[in-house]
């Protein structure tokens, strides 16, 4: 071999090499976690009280005193905490105080996960928008159920909660969602509507799609969610209790209903989860956040049709996605949110995707102090976010089936 071949030969060998190791780094799977993964998350729940904003301080104070707000807050923007507070009790009876990673019972907000693992699936492969329910569960009862359906909640579907109250006998045994899937087929409660004729938001449309998640990957409903949604979103203080596994839910923080006189025992609709079920705290729902939209969970296709309205817009602004609650505001701004109400917790969890600004209370005092916070999203340019604004059928931000 001449001196030039030999030349030519090391420099395809050198670019085979780079184009390889460049292609190799391009496919790293985005679910995979590495140490530099962890090091920016840090930062992003770094926090000094020396340089919170002011006017959110003492707009939640104000929030606090004025109207009984009792939760942890945080707002954040371009990827740095403005402000966060625990503020009040996590178990009046026993006068524990609130702790910034109190881990509170997400409720309703739990169906953004379930609508993120739904997508997931879809896009390996493992199930169809188009499949109807009787494909993965043959006895249920009620024909042109799909996956988009309920996951738009236009299915038509009963609420379980109400119907298997006068049914399940032993109110001590929690259920579970085979459970409720087994006497959805063999009572056939009647329908609120026919399928794809009308919005209609209740839990049964999570709790079946949690159902179709275990079915599918042969595992709890708890196991998907911490190895393909907790663990590669970083979100180590997040789990799903459900009263099955847990007689006694290993959180601290109690739930109370309207008073300080009645705290929230879980009880056998605790059993049930997809719908709600999944507890976190603040800084991990920042790393949530942070993980959708840096597409480590979904790409950014399945995103966009998550985001997008699949009812008709109440009110010219207010909608719902895949899992998500829509607010589409002047010149295109759009805030994807979902509020939640369960057994004395009561929540809002506000992204502005165009500006990167995430608003979260968790609070565990069902009072009516979240129905205040217009002052807030005004300071921070946001479309204003109320019940107020909302009219038409379907259970509203705020109602107990939240």
């Amino acid at each position: 071999m001449t001196y030039r071949n030999i030349l030519v030969v090391a420099a395809m060998a050198t670019l085979l090499f780079t184009n390889c190791s460049s292609s190799s780094k391009d496919h790293i799977d985005p679910k995979v976690r590495t140490e530099s993964d962890d090091k920016a998350d840090s930062l992003l729940v770094t926090f000094n009280p020396k340089n919170e904003d002011k006017f959110i301080a003492s707009f939640v104070q104000n929030l606090h005193k004025k109207y009984g707000f009792n939760g942890n807050v945080l707002v954040a923007k371009d990827g740095k905490i403005l402000y966060q507070k625990a503020i009040g009790w996590a178990d009046y009876l026993h006068r524990d105080s609130l702790k910034i990673n109190s881990e509170f019972e997400l409720a309703s907000i739990t169906k953004t996960f379930t609508g993120v693992a739904i997508m997931q699936l879809l896009e390996k492969g493992k199930l169809s928008l188009n499949d109807d329910v009787k494909k993965y569960y043959s006895n249920f009862p009620y024909d042109g159920v799909t996956i988009k359906l309920l996951l738009s909640h236009r299915s038509g579907m009963m609420n379980y909660v109400y119907f298997t109250d006068g049914i399940w006998k032993d109110k001590k045994k929690p259920m579970s969602n085979q459970d409720v899937m087994g006497l959805i087929a063999t009572h056939k409660p009647p329908r609120y509507a026919q399928p794809d004729t009308r919005f209609h938001y209740n839990n049964s449309n999570y709790m079946v799609l949690a159902s179709i998640i275990e079915k599918i990957t042969g595992k709890t409903y708890a196991d998907y969610m911490m190895q393909n949604v907790f663990k590669p979103a970083g979100m180590k203080n997040t789990h799903v209790y459900s009263t099955t596994v847990y007689p006694k839910i290993p959180v601290d923080v109690v739930g109370h209903d309207r008073t300080w006189r009645y705290s929230v025992v879980q009880n056998f609709l605790d059993g049930p989860v997809g719908d709600k079920g999944i507890y976190s705290t603040l800084h991990d729902m920042v790393l949530y956040d942070n993980a959708l939209r840096k597409g480590r969970l979904l790409t950014k296709a399945s995103l966009d049709s998550a985001y997008t309205g699949r009812n008709k817009a109440v009110n010219g602004h207010f909608n719902y996605g895949y899992g998500w609650r829509l607010f589409e505001g002047d010149k295109g701004r759009k805030v994807a949110y979902h509020t939640g109400w369960w057994h004395g917790f009561r929540h809002i969890y506000v992204r502005d995707l165009n500006q990167n600004i995430v608003v979260m209370f968790l609070g565990n005092l069902t009072n009516g102090s979240l129905l205040h916070l217009d002052d807030l999203y005004k300071h921070l340019k946001m479309p204003i976010i109320r019940k107020g604004a909302y009219a038409g059928n379907g259970s509203l931000p705020g109602s107990d089936e939240d």
